[in-house]
């Protein structure tokens, strides 16, 4: 019987598409495949026993790799990436090994560009490669069917048909076994703000042996400059070396493994983030650079020196109860900046909705200093609540415009658009997204741009593109946080310059086809166009181009005449440049094209006529799309995985599996973004190393009740149960610095199991004393206390109370949260059980982020950790079971033993939970909290607790 490698995958597809790989169960078995030494992977050699003992030698394993307590070593991580003419090829491969002597997870996660397409992925496991293809869909899909028929697929890879943003590969593998990831993609660099921006993300997430970043540029037109600002922090200052000569440059970043560390003597890496390079080319005409190669040719135009056309602009803001807090200051101070910047001969107006719609003027204004600092004041008194009528607000603003233009207001020579900011679905009005999209079209009528800003992941973003797509312009996400208002500034700097219009680029027709979209109706300052085409290059010796568009003040015309034998020299002597780059750039520039074209089909012939050429460019061009699956195989083809998209993008591929990964947007409106996980294997969460932070860094009470404390400065989670009666009240936070109450009342189930009666949180109570309110969170609902006022809603309901600047959200049967300004949020989830479960209640669970700013005298059960204790955990030794070691916790004072367990985190999967490693404190938290659990019994569910 062969040796079948047992795989469980689960793909997702977020902002650049997600991929999110979970391979389970790499049997010992694996250990006795024939002995063979692929992609550098150092070979094994057979034991008297006649089993084969793999080779350490070559990677260094023996002493050479600093591991963390998980024994998980990073021999090496490298990034190469060649650009060629703007378009980069990147690859990313880890070598890694299971140094431990029991089975584990090992992770390879890494985020790719968005826009970006992945190419191939590769993984070696002892020898055993896997290697990709794509494949139509329904092909693959049978292939697979087959191969699960004969006992041959080894698992399924689930997408999520969404735009890709990380790649996530999870693989249990037995002790000893080494593996590789490998990672290919490809993109096309884009020019925004005069600079061309390449971003590597580069997060390790351990100590690399060889950790090493190679950038290499090639650029036929000439370097005008590269930059490589300091973006992984000013702890690599000085370590990237860049050698720049006329059309080629190389940039290094080699830290070495004491380099690498956050501190001398920490165990965790530095290297956390993204690496970018910045440069610009020459430009020497006006027309634009033409490159021919190989068949193919691409044109370049970003013209310089331009006067900026004027611009019509409405400007169309989300103030539904979802934008209260920081969304919403940062919104206005992005606003009053966006509004002094705009010129002279600029007109504009601003419309912001919730449930209803206003104007702050009816029709477009010129932009004088007087009109500009009354739209600021009008900007400053907006204040969020109600729902969100985007149907009726973007009508209302083409409505503006198109009146602006048959009364002859517009300026021929200008350019009109609206840009949106919301940060959530349609909840009032038409509520049908694609009613939305073809309202707005028809009211457009192809005259005006459409700018879409989706702040944070609340909003369905993928409808954002649609629509803007649609209407001539482009969405871009931002994150709901601090750096909201910088994120909406840049986005708006990108189309705020408009120097030309109606720009049309023609070909000799005799000896170039199948060109990209070569009409445009704008030209930014300091962006690019780009178009590509075939070119018959056997009958031609010139190729010239005639670029025409309207400029401020004249219709210019602009020529280029190239050279078709010009390239051929430059590229084929230098061993870095990817001789493809023209095809590959034409197939890039027509997928994404037909991709738009397939969105604005106005008829389902049409769409299925465009689908099918999408299908063939993808089979061609090796190019994933959502009419493609790649298949996984090793190299016998006798194990099989597939890469596809499940019914429902929101679940997984499997039950139990969980689908968030860190980057995916969150359709849980209301939960703040510390309220979304992604499951990480227990056996990848060693004790002085912390999982991700979004996995642990909050406190929470769950289940029977279960506390786990999140200590950030030593990054451990420390659990405890607490075993009181039904009806009692503990307090778990008391603040009189800042007037917060929060207590939970108990519940009991409904008989006792093994002699002990569970008891869990049935209600919850909020109460905050300096603004008088006070919030009833149970398990049939929500209420909102204002003295004699009080506003209840049901778990049916999903919706938002506003009320002396608290936010309270809730989603329907799932969970509630509070919001007090910046300083603090809660979340409460509701776990609902069978009714006629013969044991079982509903119950809450509380999550309480560690960031919330309490005062220093703030007490309670979860409070009193608002100032971290001196934790010392030593002398770990075997427990009683060997997945539950024991050690010596040292805490205030007290020396207890502490035993390493699980706990469960219900915030994305409320039926499992996942598995949240934590040191479990016995005896109701005797030693770790201060004094005994009943001192936190309290008589009322808005009572502060009397500190003894």
């Amino acid at each position: 019987m062969k040796h079948l490698i047992c795989f469980l995958f689960f793909f997702l597809i977020s902002e650049v598409g997600s991929f999110d790989l979970v391979i389970d169960g790499i049997p010992d078995e694996v250990e006795n495949l024939i002995d063979l030494e692929i992609n550098g992977f150092p070979s094994s050699s057979k034991t008297r026993s006649g089993r084969y003992q793999r080779s350490t030698s070559d990677w260094g394993y023996v002493g050479d790799l600093v591991e963390d307590d998980d024994k998980i070593g990073l021999y090496s991580y490298k990034v190469q990436s060649t650009i060629t003419s703007r378009l980069a090829n990147t690859m990313i491969q880890a070598k890694m090994v299971n140094n431990a002597k029991r089975p584990q997870h090992i992770v390879f996660d890494v985020q790719v560009p968005k826009g970006a397409f992945i190419d191939s992925f590769t993984m070696d496991v002892n020898g055993i490669t896997f290697t990709s293809s794509i494949r139509e869909k329904s092909e693959a899909r049978r292939m697979y069917s087959q191969a699960k028929a004969k006992g041959k697929a080894a698992g399924i890879v689930r997408s999520n048909a969404m735009d890709m943003e990380n790649f996530k590969t999870e693989v249990n593998v037995p002790p000893g076994t080494k593996i590789q990831f490998e990672l290919h993609y490809q993109e096309m660099i884009r020019r925004k703000l005069s600079s061309y921006e390449h971003t590597i993300s580069v997060r390790p997430g351990r100590l690399a042996k060889h950790l090493e970043v190679d950038v290499r540029i090639i650029e036929p037109q000439g370097l005008r400059y590269v930059h490589v600002p300091n973006s992984l922090g000013d702890h690599f200052d000085g370590i990237t070396t860049i050698s720049k000569g006329e059309k080629k440059a190389h940039v290094s970043f080699k830290p070495t493994m004491t380099q690498q560390r956050k501190c001398p003597t920490c165990s965790a890496t530095a290297v956390d983030g993204n690496f970018v390079v910045q440069y610009d080319v020459n430009r020497e005409t006006t027309g634009g650079e033409l490159e021919i190669f190989n068949g193919y040719f691409v044109h370049f135009f970003a013209p310089e020196n331009l006067d900026p056309l004027p611009k019509n602009i409405l400007f169309v803001i989300d103030v539904s109860g979802s934008m209260w807090g920081l969304k919403m200051k940062q919104t206005i101070e992005a606003m009053k900046a966006i509004l002094s910047e705009l010129r002279a001969a600029d007109q504009f107006s601003l419309v912001d909705f919730n449930h209803n719609v206003r104007c702050w003027r009816d029709n477009l204004v010129s932009a004088t200093p007087a009109q500009v600092e009354d739209a600021k004041k009008y900007i400053q008194t907006i204040h969020p609540n109600g729902g969100t009528n985007i149907n009726e607000a973007l009508l209302r603003a083409t409505f503006i415009l198109n009146e602006a233009q048959n009364l002859g207001m517009l300026d021929p020579n200008s350019v009109s658009m609206i840009v949106l900011v919301s940060d959530g679905d349609p909840t009032v009005g038409e509520l049908k997204l694609t009613t939305i999209q073809k309202n707005v079209k028809q009211s457009m009528k192809d005259e005006f741009s459409l700018f879409c800003l989706g702040i944070g992941f609340d909003v369905d973003y993928d409808f954002l593109q649609r629509i803007a797509t649609d209407n001539r312009g482009m969405a871009q996400r931002i994150f709901g946080n601090q750096e909201t208002s910088a994120q909406m500034k840049k986005f708006y700097n990108q189309v705020s310059t408009p120097l030309l219009k109606k720009i049309e680029f023609n070909y000799p027709q005799e000896s170039v086809s199948d060109v990209t979209q070569s009409s445009f109706h704008n030209y930014f300052g300091g962006s690019e166009i780009v178009v590509a085409g075939k070119v018959d290059t056997e009958n031609l010796q010139h190729l010239e181009s005639i670029v025409t568009a309207t400029a401020a003040n004249a219709e210019l015309v602009m020529e280029t005449l190239r050279d078709v034998e010009e390239m051929d020299g430059f590229m084929k002597k230098d061993k870095y440049a990817d001789p493809e780059f023209t095809k590959k750039l034409w197939a890039y520039l027509t997928v994404n094209q037909m991709l738009a074209e397939r969105n604005m089909a106005p008829t389902a012939a049409l769409k299925r006529n465009i689908t099918k050429s999408i299908l063939q460019m993808s089979l061609d061009h090796h190019i994933v799309t959502p009419f493609t699956a790649m298949l996984i195989e090793n190299s016998e083809k006798d194990e099989i995985m597939l890469a596809d998209q499940p019914k429902d993008p929101r679940r997984g591929c499997c039950p139990g599996t969980l689908g968030l990964t860190p980057n995916a947007p969150n359709n849980n409106k209301g939960i703040p973004t510390w309220a979304n996980i992604t499951a990480v294997p227990v056996s990848f969460m060693p004790e002085q190393m912390s999982p991700p932070v979004s996995a642990v860094s909050i406190n929470r009470v769950d289940n029977d009740p279960h506390f786990i404390i999140h200590l950030p400065k030593s990054q451990r989670n420390i659990c405890f149960n607490i075993n009181s009666e039904p009806g009692k009240i503990l307090n778990l936070v008391s603040d009189p610095g800042t007037g917060v109450v929060v207590n939970g009342q108990l519940i009991g189930a409904k008989k006792t199991e093994n002699k002990k009666l569970s008891t869990y949180f049935g209600k919850i109570g909020f109460y905050f004393k300096n603004k008088g309110l006070k919030v009833e969170i149970s398990t049939e609902t929500i209420t909102l206390k204002d003295g004699s006022y009080s506003i209840t809603l049901t778990w049916s309901d999903t919706g938002h109370i506003i009320r002396k600047q608290l936010l309270i959200s809730v989603k329907k049967e799932s969970n509630v949260t509070i919001t007090v300004g910046e300083e603090m949020s809660f979340m409460v989830l509701l776990h609902r059980v069978w009714k006629n479960h013969p044991v079982n209640v509903d119950f809450l669970g509380i999550y309480i982020p560690p960031e919330n700013q309490f005062s220093p005298a703030a007490h309670g059960l979860i409070g009193q950790f608002v100032s971290e204790p001196d934790v010392y955990i030593h002398n770990q030794r075997p427990g009683q079971a060997p997945e539950k070691p024991q050690a010596t916790m040292e805490v205030k004072g007290n020396k207890f033993t502490v035993t390493r367990g699980l706990q469960k985190d219900y915030r994305t999967d409320r039926v499992f939970g996942s598995d949240v490693q934590c040191w479990f404190v016995h005896n109701s938290g005797k030693g770790f909290i201060d004094g005994h659990y009943k001192d936190y019994l309290v008589p009322h569910l808005y009572s502060f607790l009397k500190k003894p």
